[in-house]
């Protein structure tokens, strides 16, 4: 089977996992339901997940795929600060919509104590490739402040998205972490932005 076929057989069963666990939560969701929402197989399920709780680790490939999607929309007049905004936007529109906070929270715990390797720090990630690009293009164009590494402005707003993710799980979800992000994010971005006091510390 083509690599590409492979993906695309991978990614419409995690879809499908998610959208069905958003509608009647993890514990009453299985694999067959998975299976038939997905118009996949059980050999298919069974070749990418060892079983349901597998497809919780899956977050970060869901989280790519739209990321990919949203950067084909970014414009080439966009400065890197409107750039960041629509992506956070977008993707936190999206975990308000779709995602179920229990399950994100649960992710989040098992990235704290697996032995594993924690999939949401890989920097092979299309979500750190995109965010590394699009700060590099913004220092190159003068558009952040240059007394900072490329690795130290990509840590800090990386970070920014995951305090916020972190603090909307320990809420269980009771505020729109769009809206909030919306009304906060212009603040940060001030503080890695170029201007007259970029020299001054974060």
């Amino acid at each position: 089977m083509p690599k590409k076929r492979k993906q695309k057989t991978k990614m419409k069963i995690i879809r499908a996992a998610w959208n069905l666990f958003y509608k009647y939560g993890y514990d009453d969701t299985t694999v067959d339901e998975i299976i038939t929402a997905s118009d996949t197989s059980k050999g298919s399920f069974y070749h990418y997940f060892e079983s349901k709780d597998a497809l919780l680790s899956s977050l970060s490939d869901l989280f790519d795929e739209k990321y990919e999607e949203l950067s084909a929309k970014l414009l080439p007049d966009m400065t890197c600060c409107e750039k960041l905004s629509y992506l956070n936007h977008e993707l936190f529109k999206m975990i308000d919509e779709s995602i179920n906070v229990d399950l994100l929270a649960r992710l989040y715990s098992s990235q704290l104590i697996t032995k594993a390797s924690q999939h949401l720090l890989d920097e092979d990630r299309f979500y750190f490739q995109l965010i590394i690009q699009i700060i590099s293009e913004g220092m190159e164009k003068g558009e952040l402040r240059s007394d900072r590494s490329l690795e130290e402005l990509e840590k800090l707003y990386v970070m920014y998205e995951r305090a916020l993710i972190y603090d909307w799980c320990l809420n269980k979800g009771s505020y729109s972490i769009m809206a909030y992000s919306d009304k906060i994010l212009p603040d940060f971005l001030k503080m890695i932005a170029a201007s007259k006091d970029s020299g001054q510390p974060f």
